[in-house]
């Protein structure tokens, strides 16, 4: 179960990775209103059940470990976790998300609109990014 938590967290923090590392930077070069586009366009895909069971599978799988084997290394991990990946996108990036999707392309303040969102989703899904894979450090950690 250990490795199984490890190899889950890993994986969603890989997926964040790849968007910290050129997704976004990708369509923040992209003119304002085509990056809105299609940032709204992903964050729909993005809610599918493969995604959906990934991340928040994960937190259950984290939650399930650390009552059955509630070591330090296990609670540290499963708790980055919890708190570093799903907590940090309920409280922030989809807050920020759901302001995109209601966003206007056509306001006056959409490419201004979009810069912040760009700068603060991609700050927030670092710390995402960084949980995701510290938290399977840990747990591998408790299997050496």
């Amino acid at each position: 179960m250990t490795i199984a938590t490890a190899v889950a967290c890993a994986t969603v923090g890989g997926v964040f990775f790849a968007f910290s590392s050129f997704v976004m930077a990708g369509l923040r070069r992209l003119p304002a209103t085509q990056g809105i586009a299609a940032m709204q366009s992903i964050n729909v895909l993005a809610v599918t059940p493969v995604f959906m069971t990934a991340l928040f599978g994960t937190a259950a799988l984290c939650v399930a470990l650390a009552i059955a084997e509630p070591s330090g290394l296990v609670l540290a991990g499963a708790a980055t976790y919890v708190l570093g990946v799903p907590g940090v996108t309920m409280a922030y990036n989809v807050p920020r998300n759901n302001a995109l999707e209601r966003l206007d392309l056509r306001a006056p303040d959409a490419p201004a609109a979009w810069e912040r969102y760009v700068r603060e989703w991609t700050a927030a899904n670092h710390v995402r990014t960084l949980a995701g894979i510290a938290a399977a450090a840990l747990l591998c950690a408790e299997l050496a």
